[in-house]
């Protein structure tokens, strides 16, 4: 099992960079395909990034492409996302997302594992 604690939201204005962070615990931590999701107001959750356990491979929603990276760092047991280039419409709740078994997907409801959340807010 793995635990995941955000960090990193805040209020940024539209063009502006935030970096988000996920503190995992447990040592399989590597052993996990890791992922952030979102969820708008009034919106269901919606799939933003995923990377694979090595970090050798990742996947985006098309509407973030170009602007936010995810990342890894295995000996800090930590994910990151990226965020540049903010937009209104970046606007959510942003969950950090593990996984063991189904490999990476573009389906934020085949993650097992879900953080707390952490607000981002753009303003225009």
């Amino acid at each position: 099992q793995v635990q995941l604690v955000e960090s990193g939201g805040g209020l940024v204005q539209a063009g502006g960079s935030l970096r988000l962070s996920c503190a995992a615990s447990g040592r399989t931590f590597r052993s996990y395909d890791m992922g952030w999701c979102r969820q708008a107001p009034g919106k269901e959750r919606e799939f933003v990034a995923a990377i694979m356990w090595s970090g050798d491979r990742t996947y985006y929603t098309d509407s973030v492409k170009g602007r936010f990276t995810i990342s890894r760092d295995n000996a800090k047991n930590t994910v990151y996302l990226q965020m540049n280039s903010l937009k209104s419409e970046d606007t959510a709740v942003y969950y950090c997302v593990a996984d063991y078994t189904k490999g990476i997907t573009p389906k934020s409801t085949e993650y097992d594992y879900w953080g707390q959340g952490t607000q981002v807010t753009v303003s225009s």
